[in-house]
């Protein structure tokens, strides 16, 4: 076995182990004195079949292409490397990992900033997630900065809804339902609608799902159709409650250490696979709902008003708290967003 192939061979298991691999020696003649090919470990806790999952593939191709095989980004789904999204920037900033893809909900538990994309209600549309996205890419970068990381890219998640094992079909199916809620800010808002929710990552959450001791998971149908959340909750109510974002981000000493052309060349994938992403989201909605609907999905949409209106009124409290929370620079975003 050549020592290329060696190479692979033991990325191939890194990656599927969680194990680290820094970097490692390219085939050369002997005596050569080519640098050794650098490797990032980058975890999501998504499938690959997920936007994150498919953002990660995608930006892990195009840095291998750009830097000519000289830089290798080391990609693992679905939790492999045992990390959440909320443990990601530690893991970054503790050099576990080079690199992340994270969701951004549970984040708000490091910068309240990054709970901004799932605040209920505010940004439900492609359009006005990628507005909102531009507008507080400033402030994500800055509070990423605190913690010596960089921001590479951001990806979309379809506008979330409700998968449950029963329709929903008024207000008291909300009340007392068992829910997984994907940060602090859904949690609360679930409580004030009158279920009882609990807050736990997506990977996290299918077990409990699976022992029937949760019920119902707000989460996107991307997710859904992701961990085919179909075989135990076969009804999603589309209540479009929040078209949140994942953050992909790389530790910046690890970014800096890199030669310059290589740095532009992650650069350059970034933006490219940022600009896949939002292409990619416009027909991922219709796709999702497909391969719902032949998988025998009931999809109420639009849902009950009753249900829309008691997350809705419940929200406009989690939005003031966020806006207290995050002080001038959060008002400052909701402003320039709603004034656009």
């Amino acid at each position: 076995m050549t020592m290329r192939a060696r190479f692979r061979a033991l990325l191939a298991c890194s990656c599927l182990l969680g194990l680290p691999v820094v970097e490692a020696a390219a085939e050369t003649p002997a005596g050569s004195t080519a640098s050794p090919q650098i490797v990032w470990r980058m975890p999501t806790e998504y499938p690959a079949s997920t936007m994150p999952g498919e953002g990660l593939a995608t930006f892990a191709r195009l840095v291998a292409e750009r830097s000519g095989g000289r830089l290798v980004v080391a990609p693992s789904f679905d939790a492999a490397a045992g990390l959440r999204s909320g443990a990601m920037i530690g893991a970054v900033a503790a050099g576990t990992v080079e690199a992340a893809d994270a969701f951004t909900g549970p984040l708000a538990a490091v910068d309240p900033l990054f709970g901004l994309s799932s605040l209920p209600f505010l940004a439900t549309t492609i359009e006005e997630a990628k507005s909102l996205t531009a507008i507080a890419r400033p402030a994500y970068a800055r509070a990423l900065a605190a913690h010596g990381q960089r921001l590479l890219y951001v990806t979309p998640w379809a506008p979330s809804g409700i998968w449950s094992r029963h329709a929903l079909t008024g207000i008291t199916d909300l009340t007392g339902l068992k829910i997984r809620t994907y940060d602090a800010t859904s949690t609360a808002v679930l409580d004030a609608a009158g279920a009882q929710a609990v807050n736990l990552s997506q990977a996290d959450a299918i077990p409990q799902v699976k022992a029937g001791a949760v019920d119902a998971m707000l989460s996107s149908g991307d997710g859904g159709v992701g961990r085919r959340l179909w075989e135990q909750l076969p009804h999603f109510t589309a209540v479009q409650y929040a078209m949140p974002i994942s953050i992909a981000v790389v530790s910046g000493p690890a970014y800096e250490a890199l030669p310059e052309a290589l740095r532009h060349a992650v650069d350059a994938a970034a933006a490219e696979t940022e600009a896949r992403q939002w292409a990619a989201i416009r027909t991922r909605l219709d796709e999702n709902f497909s391969r719902m609907r032949q998988n025998g999905v009931v999809i109420a949409d639009p849902p009950a008003p009753a249900i829309t209106e008691a997350l809705a009124k419940a929200g406009e409290a989690a939005v003031a708290a966020w806006v207290k929370e995050t002080g001038p620079e959060g008002a400052r975003i909701l402003a320039a967003y709603r004034g656009r």
